[in-house]
């Protein structure tokens, strides 16, 4: 995970700046995982797993102004300019460590993540999934907007087009476009959706779906299952 570390430290100032430019329809994509981000509590805690500069959990933070964040990324420059995002918000902390192996803490009524776990290897996804359901309060969601695979070869190969000529089609420079694609190349290790819907499910979680998705670009749910509150539906208790 060290070369990811470095990859982003060296982006950090520049990140928010680029984003619009580098991912296709991204108002409506992460407009999804806000809609999806859907709480009992007007007071969550929640968790932001590869959270970078803190752009989705700004946007929680619209959702949801009296909610406890937690902020986890493995760039501690990406981490500082979140913390001078939120420098006047008091119910916002910040952790530098690899999300992949330290502890998550919890539990959150939320966890969320934004393009961040596709640079992770197979295992590594797999068992995260499982340790974000473990991290969740009964009832509680994972909502990650990321990355998937095409299903076939020939998809894999459509999207990647269609993405290129976005870049293209953009104020990029030919310099930014050449870097974006090395670190692509470099860093992303992206797994067909129907395989991580598989692993959601195979983590625990009682309820999984798509929200959105845009070729490479998807929003998935999952939510854990709340045992008392199935009991008290069935007249139980």
């Amino acid at each position: 995970m060290e070369h990811i570390r470095k990859a982003f430290d060296e982006v950090a100032t520049e990140y928010d700046a680029q984003r619009e430019y580098i991912i296709p329809d991204m108002r409506n994509y992460y407009g999804a995982a806000i809609w999806a981000a859907e709480t009992p509590t007007a007071t969550p805690a929640i968790l932001d797993i590869g959270a970078g500069t803190g752009l989705l959990s700004a946007l929680l933070l619209e959702k949801y102004p009296s909610a406890t964040l937690t902020l986890l990324d493995i760039s501690e420059k990406m981490l500082a300019v979140a913390q001078e995002r939120f420098r006047n918000r008091e119910n916002v902390r910040f952790r530098a460590g690899d999300y992949s192996r330290v502890d998550l803490g919890g539990p959150y009524d939320l966890v969320c993540s934004a393009l961040s776990i596709h640079h992770l290897v197979p295992e590594y996804k797999h068992r995260l999934f499982e340790r974000v359901c473990q991290a969740l309060s009964p009832g509680g969601l994972f909502v990650n907007a990321d990355q998937a695979e095409g299903e076939t070869p020939y998809f894999t190969e459509r999207y990647r087009e269609y993405w290129d000529e976005f870049l293209k089609s953009g104020p990029l420079t030919s310099s930014e476009h050449a870097e974006i694609l090395r670190r692509r190349d470099m860093l992303d290790k992206n797994e067909k959706l129907s395989v991580q819907l598989r692993w959601l499910h195979e983590a625990g979680f009682s309820e999984v779906d798509v929200v959105y998705r845009n070729r490479t670009f998807i929003v998935t749910v999952a939510r854990k299952e709340n045992p008392e509150k199935q009991k008290s539906s069935e007249g139980w208790i």
